[in-house]
């Protein structure tokens, strides 16, 4: 090892399978997540919840498109009572309601991650995925996890780099930082569904079953609409009228939804959002 070489640095395996902790502070390490990607973070979350409630319906639009990925939101969520349409669509009491929390999980993205009650929030959601943790058990299969995260991660990307009134420098500091949030979320999806270190699944945390929104008995999300913009002005000014329609939630009217917003063009996002 030559004099300007940094030490070899020891990851204890099981460690990594069996304290959460550990594997959060190997992985931060290794993407050199660090204090200026928080910074980016904190000082960001109030352009991306502008994005939220258009990164939720297009998010929908696009598992909807498929019958293998619209067949799992048939799942009752433990808390859900409402009647269920067969034919699902946006409007489908289940999908409002499954866009509920995915609002809800986008912005706990823009909360603290300081914190290891985040990173723990993350991981529960990987769980939740596996038919864990749930009274009613959820099953997606992980190549749907992974397309869908890669999916939000491109449309987020995307926003925030045309976003006006951003400079480059915070635009490149914030897609950084979300990337690098987003691919630990991936490893805390993936840490549920591989088979590596099954040796150790004795030593593992034991899941407890708990509401959606909650970790420890302790209430982790927002309400569910609380602390989310309502804006009037349109994030999608300036796609054609057929792509508004399908995507925009935040027009003042109908007529204004269909023929065009009046308001000042804020956040362009996805021009090629998908309208079959």
């Amino acid at each position: 090892m030559g004099p300007s070489a940094r030490p070899r640095q020891h990851i204890d395996r099981k460690d990594l399978y069996t304290n959460l902790e550990a594997r959060i502070q190997y992985l931060h390490s290794f993407i050199d997540f660090s204090s200026n990607d928080i910074e980016a973070l904190i000082s960001g979350s109030k352009y991306i919840k502008q994005l939220i409630p258009a990164i939720v319906n297009i998010v929908y639009q696009k598992l909807l498109q498929y019958d293998i990925t619209a067949r799992a939101l048939e799942t009752r969520s433990t808390s859900y009572e409402g009647p269920v349409d067969e034919n699902l669509n946006e409007n489908s009491p289940q999908i409002l309601h499954r866009k509920m929390f995915l609002r809800a999980y986008l912005a706990k993205l823009c909360s603290d991650p300081s914190t290891m009650e985040f990173w723990e929030y993350l991981d529960k959601v990987g769980m939740m995925h596996t038919g864990r943790g749930r009274e009613h058990p959820l099953h997606v299969e992980y190549v749907h996890i992974g397309a869908c995260l890669a999916f939000i991660q491109d449309t987020l990307t995307e926003a925030l780099l045309s976003h006006p009134r951003l400079r480059m420098d915070k635009k490149i500091a914030l897609v950084k930082a979300l990337g690098k949030v987003i691919w630990v979320q991936n490893d805390l999806f993936a840490k549920w569904y591989v088979r590596d270190g099954d040796e150790f699944a004795d030593e593992m945390e034991k899941q407890n079953v708990e509401p959606e929104g909650f970790l420890h008995g302790k209430k982790i999300l927002e309400d569910i609409e609380e602390g989310l913009p309502t804006s009037s002005t349109c994030p999608f000014s300036g796609l054609s009228a057929v792509e508004k329609a399908d995507a925009c939630t935040g027009c003042g009217d109908k007529a204004e939804k269909e023929n065009g917003c009046s308001h000042t063009t804020t956040l362009p996002i996805r021009t090629h959002i998908e309208t079959k």
